[in-house]
């Protein structure tokens, strides 16, 4: 179900006057490490936004309870006012998902967000099934303005997948997520790797097709740190860009699986190096044959590793 348009038709109300909508905001480097935590829980949202995540989600849906949804709007608004990482040292991207806008909290937290002064850098839009709801949330909250967010879709269903193919053509869209529990619930299959293995690689290859970035479900299990590391070493194998940590504890593992390694980095500008001063198609690179295809994907290894690397500061003002 997806929110009605107005007609023009004959006897029916008239098309409301829409600014036209501006072009997309540059998408810039891709975050890979998100942290997501509920608008609602105000010590939390502050902690997240001090973390060391590329972007810390503050979620209106599945979090917050449905009487508490108004006043974490409110809050979540209130917080992002106050929130100016251009001020700030190396601080995460701040986004903002809301409900599915097939419901009245989710209108309402579009319209709360046009009518707002100020904008997340990330919307998440869940529930997605179409590229309408994509196109509307950007028309809703975007308009005409420069710094509206940019959108990323949440595949949640197996609907969802189906549809992938038009939904990653939709107008505005910056990115796509894996939602495992809602996936699960709605395909009627168990939350395992095995059972996921399908939606999880049709959603990753898609994004790929469509050079967008994807980023993986969250690991529930804060038990079991050996499982996180296996499930998110599965998705960078995947070709996902990314994963959503629960608690600042899965950062560092969600971090050392996307961001490569020393030695990996080494590598591949060993690679990208023999490529440019080799004048034939195929090369070697430490006894091995190096042919286009790896030094297209060392190639894209080397700009992922200074795209996704947020600079760290240090208390005499540098980085690392």
């Amino acid at each position: 179900m997806h929110p009605p348009t107005m007609s023009n038709a004959a006897g029916g109300l008239p098309e409301p006057r829409r600014e036209p909508p501006a072009e997309p905001p540059p998408r810039g480097p891709s975050p890979l490490s998100w942290l997501v935590t509920p608008a609602s829980a105000g010590r939390r949202i502050h902690a997240a936004l001090q973390s060391s995540a590329d972007l810390a989600l503050l979620d209106l849906e599945d979090a917050v309870a449905d009487d508490a949804k108004d006043s974490a709007r409110t809050a979540a608004l209130d917080v992002l006012a106050q929130y100016d990482p251009a001020d700030a040292k190396a601080l995460p991207m701040a986004g903002l998902r809301v409900n599915a806008l097939d419901s009245l909290h989710g209108l309402l937290d579009l319209i709360g967000l046009a009518r707002s002064a100020v904008r997340p850098r990330v919307l998440v839009i869940p529930k997605v099934e179409s590229p309408r709801d994509v196109e509307i949330a950007a028309a809703v909250v975007g308009g005409a303005r420069q710094d509206h967010p940019l959108v990323w879709a949440l595949i949640e269903t197996p609907q969802a997948i189906q549809n992938l193919p038009e939904i990653l053509q939709a107008r505005g869209l910056a990115g796509v997520l894996f939602g495992t529990a809602d996936y699960a619930a709605a395909a009627g299959c168990s939350r395992t790797s095995r059972a996921l293995w399908y939606p999880r690689s049709v959603l990753a290859a898609g994004a790929a097709a469509a050079g967008l970035p994807a980023i993986d479900s969250p690991y529930f299990d804060l038990r079991d740190p050996d499982g996180l590391r296996r499930e998110t070493e599965e998705a960078a194998e995947l070709g996902f860009t990314g994963k959503v940590a629960v608690h600042p504890a899965q950062l560092p593992v969600i971090q050392a699986a996307f961001r490569p390694s020393a030695t990996a980095l080494a590598h591949a500008r060993a690679v990208v190096s023999a490529a440019d001063a080799c004048t034939a198609g195929i090369t070697t690179v430490d006894g091995q044959m190096v042919g286009p295809p790896l030094v297209a994907a060392a190639r894209a290894l080397t700009t992922r590793a200074g795209d996704t690397a947020r600079p760290r500061h240090h208390e005499d003002g540098g980085t690392s």
